[in-house]
């Protein structure tokens, strides 16, 4: 074929194919129970615009930056103005929560964050980051509450147990309609009749901070629901004279504890009697525990399905410190902007409500979606409904008393999604974060608390010189 054919052929083509796009309609054509959609010329000539930068700067513009005569208004800057700041209900409102942890360790306590989220943070996603921070900062180790058995893997912590347990859940396949709502903290526990043993190991993954990996100070939650419950904690290597045989016979929420002179990376809990299971404190020293509580499919509306005289006890039992939720993704693919966008986040509102009621002195920090992607016209666009879901949930944790952070704006904003997949920080689902990702956003998580502690600390500097 000769050249000036070729160039004739694929200067009709093109244009043929330009008329097309012109008369396509812009709402597509339906065709065998599909949409069919065409490019126009405008996104041909002009493609979209390129995501927003994943990479946050906290660093203030020169000229800004020149105004600022100290410290104070620096952080109050990041606190007020960053991509990563945290919207309060009153400017101090996290200050009972950095208290409380900067005396943790003169007090011989250990503070807890306990982290609600969906699958989003399964495998201690963004929970790990925030921990290694918290840790580093105001002391203390260990995983954390657990699981007395563990249905999702985590890098955490090593578990295997053996016994006849029976699983109740909230959430989840394996969800059980429990009358009197005896789910305890973790939205889950583990009905016990007879006995069980729990094997615990230290994390032997390379990335999991060393803090993690050693347990000086064991406990157990649980709900005797028969004549007594038994209990006995053995330290690995196995040592008869460290064997702590513990009973309790009182009827209702009970805690068991162990604590060592020093830390051990590996100890075996038998457990026997009749009793709902709600879960394992590992933790070294004291300081800070950051719990992962991953509730898969979950879209943040299981808290009012616990006994509430159950939860408040249990969370009184842990010396609950901060309560962070975070959810809200699993209902972004089905939801649209109306009814049920408001049904949603006036739920939502409920469950912050139940949580003060349970647990009036922590902090309740509300994280919403991350940006979703979803195919549309040939491209993955962030879900339509994603801002406004966001806007509103602000709106609802700020009115019922409770902090939020944005991990959309965090991450970038809209459409951003698409550039942490072609960098490897989220999956090709568009949605989950990889293990990169997640500790990006938990780094992300903490610098945004951080800034917090900063400012708090400068400000009482600051009161401390005036006196």
């Amino acid at each position: 074929m000769k050249p000036r054919s070729i160039l004739l052929f694929l200067t009709f083509a093109i244009v043929s194919l330009a008329i097309l796009c012109m008369v396509f309609p812009s709402s597509g054509i339906g065709i065998g129970g599909h949409v069919w959609h065409l490019p126009t010329i405008e996104s041909i000539i002009a493609p979209q615009k390129q995501a927003a930068s994943i990479e946050i700067e906290e660093e203030l513009p020169s000229e800004e930056l020149l105004q600022l005569n100290d410290s104070i208004a620096y952080y109050q800057y990041l606190v007020d103005s960053s991509e990563l700041r945290i919207v309060l209900p009153e400017e101090n409102y996290l200050n009972v929560f950095w208290e409380a942890a900067d005396r943790a360790k003169g007090q011989d306590r250990v503070v807890r964050i306990l982290h609600y989220g969906d699958s989003q943070i399964e495998m201690d996603h963004m929970s790990s980051q925030l921990r290694s921070y918290m840790q580093k900062t105001f002391g203390g180790g260990g995983p954390g509450l657990i699981p007395f058995r563990t249905l999702i893997p985590t890098y955490a912590v090593r578990q295997s147990t053996r016994g006849k347990l029976t699983h109740l859940s909230s959430f989840g396949d394996s969800t059980v309609v429990h009358s009197k709502g005896n789910y305890g903290p973790m939205m889950q526990s583990f009905r016990l009749y007879g006995s069980a043993t729990a094997d615990v190991k230290a994390s032997t993954v390379s990335f999991v901070d060393e803090r993690v990996k050693k347990f000086s100070r064991i406990r157990l939650l649980f709900n005797n629901i028969g004549n007594g419950i038994k209990a006995h904690v053995t330290p690995a290597p196995t040592d008869s004279n460290s064997i702590n045989m513990q009973t309790w016979s009182l009827d209702g929420t009970g805690i068991m504890t162990w604590r060592y002179d020093s830390s051990i990376t590996h100890f075996q809990m038998h457990v026997s009697g009749r009793a709902d299971i709600y879960g394992i404190l590992a933790d070294d020293g004291s300081g800070v525990a950051v719990d992962n509580i991953p509730m898969r499919g979950c879209s943040g509306k299981q808290f009012t399905l616990v006994d509430e005289e159950l939860l408040r006890t249990t969370y009184r039992k842990m010396d609950i410190g901060m309560i962070i939720m975070q959810f809200g993704g699993n209902t972004v693919p089905y939801m649209e902007s109306g009814k049920k966008l408001d049904s949603y986040c006036k739920s939502i509102g409920e469950q912050i409500d139940y949580i003060h009621q349970c647990c009036p002195q922590a902090r309740i920090l509300f994280i919403g979606p991350s940006d979703m992607s979803t195919r549309s016209k040939g491209k993955y666009q962030t879900y339509p409904v994603i801002p406004e879901l966001i806007d509103s949930l602000t709106a609802v944790a700020i009115r019922h008393g409770a902090a939020y952070w944005s991990i959309y704006h965090a991450m970038g904003g809209e459409n951003t999604m698409p550039e942490w997949v072609n960098q490897g920080l989220a999956g090709k689902d568009y949605i989950h974060f990889t293990q990169h990702g997640a500790n990006v956003m938990g780094d992300r998580l903490a610098r945004a608390l951080d800034n917090s502690y900063r400012l708090y600390l400068l400000k009482r500097k600051k009161e401390t010189e005036n006196v």
